[in-house]
């Protein structure tokens, strides 16, 4: 069975994004985004791609995104309907009414459901829960594992890594890499 893995970058003090759903001001190294680039390429949006020298990469470690609303909301913003088209992308949503792309699907219920269904499909890649906060929190009974680029500064206000479920879950971490930056990676297997 395949695992769920929320990979998500992270301030000090708990949010993945600004209370606007930015996350610009995380700064990114050029060594962490060498990282980026050769072991998750497929996590870089599809239009940013060719930036970073991975136009071409195979699919490393994912070939599933799961996103909420406000995930997925910068990239339709500035006009991309399809922010990870070499992937299978869903959007969990209750109030999005329609997406129209063809290669994102909207699940309106039952986030659950949806990442158990994709954790039981026979493939060699893991299901990539790339946030908000409200989704990781309601799917963290069928998270198996956590990538976590933290970040060293303090925002104070945004999106908290999990929303709206008190629910203690205990995760040993595996292994941890620090950038220059000062920001780490750290894996975290479920307890």
């Amino acid at each position: 069975m395949r695992k769920l893995v929320y990979y998500v970058g992270v301030s000090i003090d708990g949010y993945i994004a600004g209370p606007d759903g930015s996350f610009d001001f995380f700064p990114l190294g050029e060594d962490l985004a060498a990282w980026i680039a050769s072991t998750v390429p497929e996590t870089l949006p599809t239009h940013a791609r060719a930036h970073f020298g991975v136009e071409n990469a195979v699919n490393q470690r994912y070939d599933t995104v799961v996103m909420g609303l406000g995930t997925y909301r910068p990239a339709l913003d500035v006009g991309i309907t399809s922010p990870h088209g070499h992937l299978r992308q869903y959007v969990v949503s209750t109030t999005s009414g329609e997406i129209t792309d063809p290669g994102v699907e909207l699940v309106s219920s039952g986030p659950l459901a949806l990442v158990r269904a994709l954790k039981s499909e026979d493939s060699e890649h893991d299901v990539w829960l790339a946030g908000g906060g409200k989704l990781a929190g309601s799917v963290l009974p069928e998270i198996d594992e956590l990538i976590i680029k933290s970040y060293p500064l303090v925002v104070g206000d945004g999106v908290p890594a999990f929303a709206d479920n008190f629910s203690p879950t205990a995760f040993t971490p595996t292994h941890r890499e620090p950038f220059a930056s000062g920001a780490t990676v750290t894996h975290y297997t479920r307890a």
